[in-house]
């Protein structure tokens, strides 16, 4: 058995999921990549992680409406959650924005384009690493 934490890693760009899989694993994290929110919650329901790298803006369930999710189950509730957007707060096109993003239950919270190295730095501090 592996004492590596495990990180999900939860972003439908897979492009950048690749990156910060890459990066994380170089750290010495074991990381498994959802493309969406649906998928992310299966995957945390069959093997909860560590930490959980939530982009926002997805297909079929966003980030925060997964992060909502987490937060209301007392069994995954303290996965730590560092949720990721490219959302500027001068955008006004679309139903997101970073005041929804600070006001999530989410753990930490980084605006892209976050480098590989400043998520993980944050994952390290939100596993007390």
């Amino acid at each position: 058995m592996s004492d590596k934490k495990l990180i999900l890693v939860v972003d439908d760009e897979p492009d950048f999921a690749s990156i910060v899989q890459g990066n994380l694993e170089k750290e010495g994290f074991e990381v498994d990549v959802a493309y969406n929110g649906v998928e992310g919650m299966e995957k945390v329901r069959t093997k909860a992680p560590d930490a959980i790298v939530l982009d926002v803006m997805m297909p079929e369930k966003d980030g925060y409406e997964m992060c909502k999710e987490l937060k209301a189950d007392e069994k995954l509730a303290d996965i730590p959650v560092l949720l990721l957007t490219a959302v500027a707060s001068h955008v006004t096109s679309t139903r997101y924005s970073h005041a929804d993003g600070m006001s999530t239950e989410a753990d930490d919270y980084l605006a892209k384009p976050a480098s590989a190295e400043d998520i993980t730095e944050s994952i390290k501090g939100l596993l007390g690493m």
